[in-house]
């Protein structure tokens, strides 16, 4: 019965309520689904009492509250009975008593999530409403003119629009509807978009633990202003230089690669929910980085979507589009790939993508004792890996230097990391067997 639920157009009730006139409301706003009545939370049938009465009443009430028509089946299993209500997906808004729900996951939603709802259903998206009392005039000279000087680099952009008034170039870029300018454009550029926006900024923090906050920093103004300030902050003030060595040369690099933190940046900023109200968030430490933002993925979609390849989705189509018109996105959802093979390139473990506090989390890490016991490895293995992960590679005689350990000792510690999935062989030299990390 799991599949049911990962599907998440599934509700198992053990009897009918009321309340449950809400559920089908969002199911109907949403993509639709299946109420089964006489079923406990497990999906296991414990019958219901009064099933051909529902199977009368049903149709007739939801027609009556909703506006809309429903099929309800009447079951039977091991002499126990109960009923399935199917519920169709419809192309306009369902109310249920002056109110709106929508289905989002395995939840109803309410406030944000189905004020999203509504405007997709009159062919809109957040960033693409317009905002009344605003001009060309109020926006950033400076802003213009960073996406002048990007979007000719990119070549994403005719020569001959950027040499146009802004007024033209915003009308290239969809950034107005009719008389007005649509939030993505106050969001872009305008000076303080906070005025019309609540928590459209950048908070990054630097953390000795997660209690203990060393240093923090705040990024203001117009959107694309915002994406070169915050990568200036991390790459001078936040970064710590690590140290490994290729052959005999010291090489000192960022922690975290500068290409893939950037490309999570601009994730979050592209993919916000700005109805929300809550920045985008940067909490950095020596061995860590999070980028959070408020938000969730497209319907139907999972994690696990965005580690392989996928279409572009963005929840602000019309900010995603100027980003990309300038150069510092891409179209193709290649975002999360990027990341993943720019963390293997500096042989760093891949990064994490997960749900937090009601929005997505990055997490990029670096290769440590801790990393490692986590994962389940013993204390005695860890300098192997630990070794390894600084150096690119390591051999028999090397375990055998560093760790001051006999040679048939070296063999059974490289034997399990490599049995285990740590390590992976990968190739012969004149010092022995060479081993690199797993999926480095």
């Amino acid at each position: 019965m799991s599949t049911a639920r990962e599907q998440q157009n599934i509700e198992w009730k053990e009897s009918w309520r009321e309340d449950y006139f809400k559920w089908i409301c969002g199911f109907a706003n949403a993509q639709g689904g299946r109420i089964y009545l006489g079923k406990n939370d497990a999906g296991q049938v414990v019958g219901l009492a009064n099933s051909r009465k529902l199977l009368e009443d049903l149709p007739n009430q939801v027609r009556d509250l909703l506006g809309i028509l429903v099929e309800v089946n009447r079951h039977e299993q091991d002499e126990l009975e109960y009923v399935e209500i199917v519920v169709e997906p419809y192309p306009y808004p369902i109310s249920y008593r002056g109110q709106y729900h929508y289905r989002s996951g395995n939840t109803k939603q309410e406030g944000p999530a189905l004020s999203a709802f509504l405007l997709q259903k009159q062919g809109k998206r957040w960033d693409g409403v317009p905002v009344p009392g605003l001009t060309t005039t109020d926006l950033s000279a400076s802003a213009f003119d960073l996406f002048r000087q990007r979007a000719a680099k990119s070549g994403r952009v005719d020569e001959q629009v950027l040499q146009d008034s802004n007024e033209a170039l915003l009308e290239n870029l969809n950034l107005v509807e009719g008389e007005y300018l649509k939030r993505a454009a106050v969001l872009l550029l305008h000076p303080t978009p906070e005025k019309y926006v609540t928590g459209a900024y950048v908070k990054i923090g630097f953390f000795a633990t997660d209690d203990d906050l060393r240093y923090q920093d705040e990024v203001h103004g117009p959107l694309l202003l915002q994406v070169e300030r915050t990568l200036k902050l991390l790459q001078t003030k936040y970064s710590k230089q690590q140290v490994r060595y290729e052959g005999a040369s010291r090489v000192e690099e960022p922690a975290f690669p500068v290409l893939a933190v950037r490309e999570a940046l601009l994730n979050a900023l592209a993919h916000k929910d700005y109805s929300g109200g809550t920045p985008v968030q940067i909490s950095v430490y020596d061995h860590r980085l999070y980028v959070w933002n408020e938000g969730y993925l497209p319907d139907q979609w999972t994690v696990e979507n965005l580690l392989r390849k996928h279409p572009s989705k963005p929840f602000n189509p019309e900010v995603a589009n100027t980003l990309f018109r300038a150069g510092y996105i891409e179209s193709w959802g290649r975002g999360t790939l990027k990341m993943v093979a720019e963390c293997r390139a500096a042989r760093l473990p891949d990064p994490s993508f997960r749900f937090e506090a009601s929005g997505f989390v990055v997490e990029f890490s670096t290769y440590t004792s801790s990393y490692w016991h986590a994962k389940g490895v013993r204390m005695d293995l860890i300098p192997v890996l630990l070794y390894t992960g600084q150096h690119g590679t390591v051999t028999n005689s090397l375990v055998q230097q560093q760790l001051g350990v006999s040679k048939p000792t070296a063999t059974r510690y490289l034997g399990e990391l490599e049995k285990g999935g740590y390590l992976q062989k990968i190739g012969k030299t004149g010092v022995g067997t060479q081993y690199t990390l797993k999926g480095s």
